[in-house]
């Protein structure tokens, strides 16, 4: 088997932009996770909220409200499930949409909690219909029906749950139906993070990591991370082996600059991907563009531009989306080298 250049931006780039984090990756990112809600950076109003939460709920020693957490990848939903857990005390069991296929699959998981207790289901948008509307009574009534037999003798009965706290994570709320988004009593919206704390977050992980980082080093990693603390801390990890190999022993801004450039990363946080997405609308007269059109021409999930790219290009001014497609805005133009008003003119 032929042994992958790991230096090539393309190669980098599966690791550091892809939407879901290997199992290595999950296994490392849980040793860079904050210890307590005091200690998580970022998503001021988000942290503020849950404490509120929390300590109203342990005063009344009651379980938390179902909480739906919504946002683009890597931005920290369910590293906060999980300090939900820490502070109030309780155990967290924790699943994915796709893994449950049919309501027994819930099932089993329901009836193994205890009072008190937090599910937490990742990518809650893909379950299947069948296994949401299971869920239904599940939150509201704390049971479930369960089916006995098969045929003409086949019966219901209702199993008694404990009170435990529902936690859905999704990256595209606007797929949960209704009434199961009803069902929420606090849902909260995760936004893309200043730069400013990306720096803080990036010294923090270089501390954990035992590499020294300088600090404008540190602030020109933070301003191309895309605005997300998973990249942030990919993108570490990767130029740390690069500073462990220089005389330097440590990130300094020459080689922060050089591992950013190996990772196809420019200026403005943009990677290859980016750039293809930008350069296909500009093709095709600057846009409107639709999404199909746009992710049959770079070769990416429709999905993945959707959750992954857009938010970004969106949030810096490259794109707009309008009800007919993407278009590409003057800064597009600007950043790739192109003329806008050349590229008008051999339109017409």
């Amino acid at each position: 088997m032929d042994k992958k250049d790991s230096s090539k931006p393309q190669d980098s780039r599966d690791s550091i932009f892809s939407e879901k984090p290997s199992h290595q990756e999950a296994c490392w990112e849980q040793s860079l996770r904050p210890a307590s809600l005091k200690e998580f950076l970022g998503q001021p109003r988000v942290v503020e909220n849950l404490k509120i939460y929390i300590q109203a709920a342990k005063q009344r020693k009651e379980g938390l409200d179902h909480i739906l957490f919504s946002g683009c990848p890597g931005l920290g939903k369910t590293t906060l499930a999980f300090l939900i857990a820490k502070e109030m005390g309780v155990q967290i069991t924790a699943t994915s949409g796709p893994v449950l296929a049919k309501p027994g699959d819930l099932a089993g998981i329901l009836t193994s909690l205890k009072e008190g207790d937090i599910l937490f289901i990742d990518e809650i948008h893909r379950l299947k219909t069948i296994v949401e509307e299971f869920l239904y009574t599940a939150m509201e009534d704390f049971a479930i029906d369960i089916m006995l037999d098969q045929g003409p003798g086949a019966r219901s009965i209702r199993l008694k749950l404990p009170r435990f706290t529902l936690i859905g994570a999704t990256t595209r709320e606007g797929l949960l139906s209704s009434p199961f988004r009803a069902r929420f009593g606090v849902l909260e919206k995760l936004e893309l993070y200043p730069p400013e704390i990306l720096e803080k977050i990036i010294l923090r992980t270089a501390r954990i990591l035992n590499i020294g980082i300088d600090g404008e080093a540190a602030k020109i990693l933070a301003r191309r991370s895309r605005g997300t603390p998973r990249i942030a801390n990919r993108i570490v990890r990767r130029i740390r082996d690069l500073a462990e190999v220089s005389p330097e022993k440590k990130i300094t801004v020459e080689i922060a600059e050089k591992g950013l450039s190996m990772l196809g990363i420019d200026e403005e946080g943009l990677e290859m991907m980016d750039r293809k997405i930008l350069e296909t609308i500009i093709t095709h007269g600057g846009g409107p563009v639709g999404l199909k059109t746009i992710a049959v021409s770079v070769g990416e999930e429709e999905r993945t531009i959707e959750d992954v790219y857009e938010p970004y290009l969106i949030q810096q001014g490259f794109i707009s989306k309008t009800p007919r497609g993407r278009k590409v805005l003057p800064k597009s133009y600007k950043h790739l080298g192109r003329d806008s008003n050349a590229h008008q003119q051999r339109l017409f």
